[in-house]
């Protein structure tokens, strides 16, 4: 009888942890692995500059271009940091309004994406579309890690798999 009831306790458990897992895919992304210290070229419409914060405004029809990574969007924020020798460099970039990535033969469109420079690290959310060559995904966030050409997708991560041809 004891035995029953913790079978009925930690089947819950069990069946409910493998669910979460089960909403998280990792992939390759991106043909080549970028490098993120290489200069990052910001182009758009207009610029506006925060001095009071360190921080820059480019919109309308933003596009960032990092070696083989481009980087577009409506609106960028770039966030600048300090080093303790007062050496001034990117932090990171803030994406919004129609964020597309494109890797090599991989992109992915978001919402919002945050690109953290010294990391390398895109996190992409709202509504992600990730096209690749073997298929397409949606999730609500994708993270990509550029120094190692993969990524991950987690929460409702959607995809359609076709049978092969006879």
């Amino acid at each position: 009888m004891l035995y029953l009831r913790v079978l009925m306790f930690c089947l819950p458990m069990a069946l409910f942890s493998t669910g979460l897992s089960a909403q998280v895919a990792s992939i390759a992304f991106g043909a080549v692995k970028a490098d993120p210290s290489q200069p990052v070229e910001v182009t758009a419409d207009t610029l506006d500059v925060n001095q009071a914060d360190g921080s820059a405004r480019f919109v309308g029809n933003v596009v960032i271009i990092q070696g083989v990574m481009r980087l577009s969007a409506n609106n960028v924020l770039v966030i600048y940091k300090q080093d303790e020798s007062g050496k001034t460099g990117v932090e990171r970039l803030e994406a919004t309004g129609s964020v597309i990535l494109v890797n090599g033969p991989d992109a992915a469109e978001a919402e919002k994406a945050e690109y953290t420079i010294d990391s390398g690290t895109i996190v992409m959310t709202g509504n992600v579309l990730l096209s690749q060559a073997t298929g397409t995904l949606t999730s609500n966030r994708l993270v990509v890690d550029l120094t190692s050409g993969t990524a991950s997708l987690s929460g409702r991560v959607k995809t359609i798999l076709n049978g092969g041809e006879n």
